[in-house]
């Protein structure tokens, strides 16, 4: 239901395209459901999977998310602000408390206010430790580096990881998370990132621009592919014996290599949808980053902060595949 009476400032994608194909408008603020509340959003995270959304990649995602334009024209997935308003059924939150989250396919985030619903979205209270930016992109990059590395593909202590594209949201998270489960990190990142990724725990760099990990001649317990680059097919020769490849990025090749990988051969590839996964058991894991961040073990890094107004902007520089962890909009209230 909207409110007619209060409007709000948010992102609309009506068609497929460049970031031109963003706009900000003026919307009527909602008015929350039973189980909904209305966020004052202080904080939303642009996100590659962002970018692809509004570029209508991989191609077939369009079955789903709209054939020749996007069937919901509204943008972004995670937020971070504080609770305006309540639903009749909400008991667990307050007006006033400060909250981060994502509306998963509900989208919208990228806005001043965001409607959540808290039985079907992630939702939960700000740590004391993160600033609203900090926490706005928490579900993208760290939740889904952790549900990779930890639940898809249960990395052990002492194991070897690489991470291709550790010097982005999600390659700096897996970094992090693969140090803090003991396992050793090589990293594939431009020269420049190389002592900023190796500050973050990578025991070792690949620079993509001289070197092909794929060439190297080492083997890996894990490879990581957290921007979707390689494919199980150039990397499986840098696997070991029972080595696993995990993609963030479905595509349809890695859809039929799961299927022939789970069914025959030691090696495996694995996708998992992160975002689908079912919100008791995403809260479950927010629970252990929780204590990684509390510990000191993992560190929210963001790279650019970009006001509303310049969010054609802010798309344009994730574009540019040069970004060293999240990119973050900011609302000034």
């Amino acid at each position: 239901m909207q409110n007619q009476n209060h409007m709000m400032k948010a992102v609309f994608c009506t068609q497929y395209g460049s970031p031109e194909v963003l706009e900000v408008r003026e919307t009527p603020l909602q008015t929350p459901g039973k189980n909904e509340v209305v966020i004052q959003n202080y904080a939303s995270s642009i996100t590659t999977a962002d970018t692809f959304l509004r570029r209508g990649i991989p191609k077939f995602s369009r079955l789903f998310l709209g054939l020749r334009k996007p069937k919901n024209p509204r943008v972004g997935t995670g937020f971070a602000g504080v609770i305006t308003q309540l639903g009749s059924d909400v008991t667990n939150f307050q007006p006033g408390d400060k909250v981060y989250g994502e509306t998963s396919l509900e989208f919208g985030a990228n806005a001043e206010y965001v409607c959540v619903n808290t039985q079907k979205s992630i939702l939960q209270p700000l740590p004391e430790q993160l600033s609203f930016e900090e926490a706005a992109p928490l579900c993208d990059g760290i939740l889904t580096s952790y549900n990779f590395l930890v639940d898809a593909g249960k990395l052990q202590r002492h194991q070897h990881v690489l991470i291709n594209g550790a010097a982005g949201a999600l390659g700096i998270a897996a970094v992090q998370i693969a140090k803090s489960l003991g396992a050793r990190v090589t990293a594939v990142c431009s020269a420049k990132n190389a002592a900023w990724v190796k500050s973050l725990g990578a025991d070792e760099t690949i620079d993509y621009q001289k070197s092909d990990f794929t060439e190297n001649l080492n083997t890996y317990d894990m490879i990581f592919d957290a921007v979707g680059k390689s494919s199980y097919h150039q990397s499986k020769k840098a696997l070991k014996k029972a080595g696993k490849y995990l993609s963030p990025v479905l595509t349809f090749p890695l859809l039929l290599t799961m299927m022939r990988t789970s069914l025959a051969g030691q090696k495996k590839a694995i996708f998992q949808a992160t975002g689908l996964r079912k919100v008791e058991e995403l809260n479950r894991l927010l629970k252990q980053i929780h204590l990684l961040i509390q510990k000191g073990e993992l560190k929210i890094v963001v790279d650019k902060t970009y006001p509303l107004d310049r969010i054609k902007e802010a798309h344009q520089y994730v574009d540019s595949g040069h970004k060293k962890g999240n990119i973050v909009l900011t609302f000034h209230h």
